[in-house]
């Protein structure tokens, strides 16, 4: 009986909004607030004026004069979201105004502890991550659904487009992880009519997410995103240009150490490999599992939720259904694809804009940051990490036997 009870459990268990999941929005936060209660306008006067204070080198000075506030006013769950993007932004950019020959190595405490505090209650670390940048940082301008983003870091349109792109990507991402909780249930009943309907709606999902990515290089210049946008989203964990870490003043006086933002801080390419059964290298899986603690604890459950869900891969394979083969295998080579296009996109945005970095520098932007070079803002060597998960998606496909 144990098993049956299990299978019931996940059956009951597995919806969408017990993990804080939109049923229009997926993991993006659905309509962000814009505004913190008015105890926390000196932290909205600062982070307003972003871009500004950064370019004219004056954030630090700002932030230095900035009150104490305690988080205790922040009542609900989307005002601390927008208090963690918030202090997030302010912190990278008090850290990174001088670039990366200059990084501030002690975050006061003014900014440090409410912070520290906010970031607990929510179960985040205290450093920019995917669910700021992106799940919390964006909005409709109009009743058309045109999209802008509520902080802004340098950048200008390039750093607009970038996260919205972004934002788009997630939005893509819907129908495939509803189609993850259609087929869990489809496996307990079971039904491999439901399942098969489910496989297909995850392809076109994944298809989509691919196809929204392409919008990048529309709305996003290389140079910008090098030169520019790449040093605020850049960590002080497994990052050359900051060895020790940042001390956070009044929370511990030895430095402790945050991963920058990262594309695996996202929770949609998580789900999609545990619900296929994709077993990535060591190096890659322990990096991904690392970046699990980056994400709202909540979409964490959600992926454990489907990594303890019955096998995909079993249920295909015991079942001898054709279809089922080719619909599993269509998802995992859809998957792959996506990668493979992601590879083509670090490519532009990161190993070919460092080459033309050392080429010419535009004046009119600041100097490059050398020290992550040749890899991603989570500080992982990115092109070998890349090739590497889309190697063992390709593994991952499904052969007949007998």
């Amino acid at each position: 009986m144990e098993p049956q009870n299990q299978n019931l459990k996940t059956t009951l268990l597995l919806s969408l909004g017990r993990f804080h999941i939109s049923e229009d929005y997926g993991f993006l936060l659905p309509n962000p607030l814009k505004e913190l209660p008015d105890h926390y306008k000196p932290w909205m006067e600062i982070v307003n004026k972003l871009p500004h204070l950064i370019e004219s080198h004056q954030l630090r000075a700002h932030v230095n004069k900035m009150p104490l506030l305690n988080c205790h006013f922040l009542k609900s769950y989307r005002e601390q979201r927008l208090a963690h993007l918030v202090l997030s932004f302010i912190t990278m950019g008090y850290v990174w105004q001088e670039g990366e020959t200059q990084p501030e190595q002690v975050l006061p405490r003014n900014l440090a502890l409410p912070f520290v505090d906010v970031s607990r209650n929510l179960g985040l670390p205290p450093i920019l991550v995917h669910s700021d940048l992106v799940l919390t940082n964006w909005t409709k301008r109009n009743p058309e659904g045109n999209l802008d983003t509520i902080i802004s870091f340098p950048g200008g349109e390039s750093l607009r487009g970038f996260v919205l792109v972004t934002v788009l990507v997630e939005k893509a991402a819907v129908p495939g992880i509803k189609a993850l909780v259609q087929a869990v249930k489809a496996i307990l009943q079971p039904s491999q009519d439901s399942l098969l309907q489910a496989l297909q709606q995850l392809r076109l999902s994944i298809q989509d997410i691919t196809r929204t990515l392409e919008q990048m290089h529309d709305y996003v210049d290389p140079d910008i995103f090098y030169a520019v946008i790449r040093i605020f989203l850049s960590g002080w964990k497994d990052n050359p240009a900051m060895p020790l870490g940042l001390i956070y003043e009044g929370v511990s006086k030895e430095p402790l150490k945050y991963s920058g933002g990262s594309a695996a801080q996202s929770s949609v390419l998580h789900a999609f490999d545990e619900f296929l059964g994709i077993r990535h290298s060591k190096e890659s899986a322990d990096f991904l599992h690392r970046m699990r603690d980056y994400m709202p604890p909540s979409h964490k459950a959600f992926i454990e939720e489907i990594q303890s869900a019955p096998s995909l891969r079993d249920y295909t394979l015991s079942s001898g259904n054709c279809q089922l083969l080719t619909a599993y295998n269509q998802c995992t080579e859809a998957l792959a694809e996506l990668r493979s296009y992601h590879i083509t996109v670090v490519t532009k945005y990161l190993i070919t804009a460092a080459v033309k970095a050392k080429v010419r520098r535009p004046s009119h932007l600041p100097g490059p940051p050398q020290a992550l070079e040749e890899r991603g803002t989570g500080g992982t060597a990115v092109l070998s990490f890349l090739k590497s998960v889309r190697d063992k998606t390709l593994e991952s496909v499904l052969h007949l036997t007998g």
